[in-house]
């Protein structure tokens, strides 16, 4: 069941929440697993509130046995530092964007192509289904595991302190903040833009000192990060769907008998399905309090994107990246791309 959480505690920490401590539970000492999870949201996104949720339910349904220590806001460093210490068993669980975790598993990429999600629906069909299981399984190759339900980050929209976007041309030349990811890099070079790797951590200042003009991102981080005070224009592009995989250092899973390990998979998985809900509200209530707060929105050309990316070959040269497996799966739950 989805708790009631209400927007204004959704929206509510902003700059506050860089303060946050770790979310330590009480008499952690007297579990028999005592693990750290760590990830980049703040305390107010929806992420936070119920992937903190699952962790005080394990606690309570394992009857002590699994303390889970979390660490929100980047605490731990950025993104790719996090999933270094998550390999090498420094913290035990982490919550990432597929669009990064590619760096370490290519194919973890493919739900976050440019213009290929049109709606929820063929979301969850894909990812709850046999795309998401094809991914999990390449993702265990490297020693991790996935949970079965993929979190929600939302459909992203482009952001812009100079200029709206309106077709895909008014993209070209732009300077960009996206995450530290080779596909995304590609699809905004694919699209004549000047795309850069920014850690999200690092993401404000740079918009701050017009290192970048632009980033892309749910409305929801937009809000919540206070994106209004850099960015003044929000194109509503729609242009990615970015999920969030629950992930586990394989050992520290494996050091766990199967009755824990079920317990924590099943508040992981459930608090996925009721984060869901919650992010897919926050994020669709949310253009009228940017407008509100001074951004001007509009409504782009979609059909100019990818065109556009048809004639860079963005399509058919991550068709050959990803092969033709995975492609295959992909192509089943949205049609043919390249």
């Amino acid at each position: 069941m989805t708790p009631t959480i209400s927007r204004r505690a959704l929206l509510k920490g902003g700059s506050a929440s860089l303060l946050a401590l770790p979310l330590v539970r009480a008499h952690a000492a007297d579990a028999q697993f005592n693990f750290k999870y760590a990830h980049n949201a703040p305390v107010s996104h929806p992420l936070h509130i119920h992937a903190d949720k699952a962790c005080a339910q394990i606690r309570e349904q394992t009857g002590g046995k699994v303390a889970i220590e979390v660490f929100p806001n980047n605490q731990l460093g950025g993104d790719t530092d996090m999933l270094s210490q998550l390999r090498s068993g420094a913290i035990q669980f982490q919550t990432l964007s597929p669009l990064i975790l590619s760096n370490l598993v290519p194919s973890a990429s493919m739900s976050g192509l440019g213009f290929v999600f049109s709606n929820y629906d063929q979301v969850w069909t894909a990812m709850d289904g046999d795309l998401g299981a094809y991914v999990r399984a390449q993702i265990a190759k490297t020693g991790l595991v996935a949970m079965e339900k993929i979190y929600d980050n939302g459909f992203r929209q482009i952001t812009t302190s100079n200029r709206p976007i309106r077709t895909a041309e008014d993209v070209r030349g732009l300077k960009i903040r996206v995450p530290v990811s080779p596909l995304w890099t590609s699809l905004f070079k694919a699209l004549g833009a000047a795309p850069a790797g920014i850690n999200w951590a690092e993401a404000y200042l740079a918009m701050q000192s017009k290192v970048v003009d632009a980033q892309e991102n749910a409305l929801g981080i937009v809000s919540i990060a206070k994106l209004w005070e850099v960015q003044k224009y929000c194109s509503e592009t729609n242009h990615v769907w970015d999920g969030i995989w629950f992930l586990a250092n394989g050992k520290a899973w494996q050091s766990m008998p199967a009755n824990l390990q079920e317990v924590c998979a099943r508040n992981f998985n459930e608090q996925a399905l009721a984060q869901r809900v919650t992010n897919r509200r926050l994020n669709e209530s949310l253009a009228s309090e940017l407008q509100a707060k001074g951004m001007v929105f509009n409504k782009p050309d979609l059909p100019s994107f990818t065109a556009a990316l048809r004639r860079a070959g963005f399509y058919q040269e991550w068709k050959q990246k990803y092969g033709s497996e995975g492609w295959a799966l992909l192509e089943k739950h949205v049609g043919s791309l390249a």
